[in-house]
């Protein structure tokens, strides 16, 4: 059976609701099983689209990475765009006040601190504020579902932000659909939700499966052999080693003029030899307005389905920290939703401190981050609402 999403069931099965004003959070990258952008779909079906808003990186999905996002025009369908990615993250009561329907369609990229999530939430919890029944048209998460690969650290609620609002692992294994229905109960927002799942996913099945033209969440995540990396290769950006934004290669590679590549590639192979294969590969980097050779490593993954990123990521990060002592350094990374960009690493893996823990010995640092990872409990927690086999 092909693959159909939130939004192709719904224009095949004509809810009741059709012609209610309707307002929906969304981007381009947002699609129906065809290839049309969605909301394009759902205009040319008669839904009437009342109001448009939008997440991180814009309506058009290209905005640069925690970049503020503005109001504005979608060209589509001729109407307003009310950014959620700007000066708020929750829709007003003024913006809803002449609204009935409150959809959702966001694609997903499967890892806590991807922001599109938390976006949903604070769209669930506006719903529940103000009496309006909301609707989300689920997508499946392209890193699968197998909940045998779940990987942690949950969430420490000292340290919550708009990169991970509430507590769940950093690779999860749903998706936003079943958070929908999760955190609504669990948060007691009671929101009149309903979740229009999709048909022709099964939870083992990663993008591969899909049969489909790989379509970019957002910029830098070009291709989805960069997404199944994404989960590990991300805490670099708290380090002055680049991730290889702007390059073909982003969140495939990571690189600095200082690193020693060839201890790289020898004590690589030698941790990760089961999940990785690493490869010397210098990219055209810019940093502040000048662009170089700048030596790095390119990242191939494997086995795709029994997938690692985040204990691949982190030990990755750990060798590159430890073989370069001197030149390796903590930076931050100023985004909208952290002006200073203080903590990004304590801020990516939900815990306090998380530097702190780099510092340890190799095999004490493996002990540690091996029981962080470790979310078995996750597991009993999110299962009464899964929605896939």
């Amino acid at each position: 059976m092909p693959l159909q999403f939130g939004v192709d069931i719904i224009l095949k099965n004509e809810p009741n609701w059709k012609q209610n004003r309707i307002a929906i959070l969304t981007n381009d990258a947002a699609k129906t099983n065809t290839g049309i952008i969605s909301r394009l779909a759902l205009k040319n079906a008669g839904f009437n689209l009342f109001k448009i808003f939008s997440p991180e990186h814009g309506i058009t999905t290209i905005g640069e990475d925690g970049a503020k996002m503005h109001d504005g025009l979608d060209e589509i369908t001729g109407l307003s765009v009310i950014s959620l990615y700007g000066d708020k993250y929750m829709p007003t009561a003024d913006d809803l006040k002449d609204i009935d329907i409150m959809l959702f369609d966001v694609p997903d990229a499967g890892t806590r601190f991807y922001t599109y999530l938390w976006s949903m939430t604070y769209w669930i919890e506006a719903a529940a504020k103000l009496n309006k029944m909301v609707v989300i048209l689920d997508r499946p998460n392209p890193l699968g579902g197998n909940q045998s690969i779940i990987e942690g650290p949950m969430l420490d609620e000292n340290i919550t932000s708009f990169i991970g609002r509430l507590n769940i692992p950093v690779k999860h294994q749903c998706t936003l659909g079943e958070l929908a229905l999760y955190f609504n109960a669990t948060q007691n927002w009671n929101a009149n939700i309903s979740v229009i799942a999709c048909e022709g996913w099964k939870r083992e099945h990663l993008f591969y499966d899909w049969i489909m033209k790989w379509v970019n969440p957002s910029p830098a995540l070009q291709n989805f052999e960069a997404t199944l990396l994404y989960p590990g290769l991300c805490f670099f950006e708290a380090t002055n080693v680049s991730v290889g934004r702007g390059s073909n290669y982003s969140f495939e590679w990571i690189g600095a003029e200082w690193m020693n590549i060839p201890a790289m590639l020898l004590v690589g192979k030698n941790i990760m030899k089961e999940d990785l294969k690493i490869e010397n590969l210098s990219l055209p980097i810019t940093i502040d307005g000048n662009t170089n050779e700048t030596k790095g490593i390119r990242i191939k993954i494997i086995e795709p389905k029994f997938y690692s990123a985040v204990i691949n990521g982190l030990i990755l990060l750990k060798l590159v920290k430890d073989i370069h002592p001197n030149e390796f350094k903590w930076m931050p990374y100023k985004t909208n939703a952290n002006p200073t960009g203080e903590n990004h690493l304590s801020l990516l893996l939900g815990i306090p401190n998380a530097e702190a823990i780099f510092d340890l010995p190799l095999q004490q640092w493996l002990q540690k981050i091996n029981t962080l990872v470790k979310v078995g409990q996750w597991r009993n927690e999110i299962m009464p609402y899964l929605l896939y086999k």
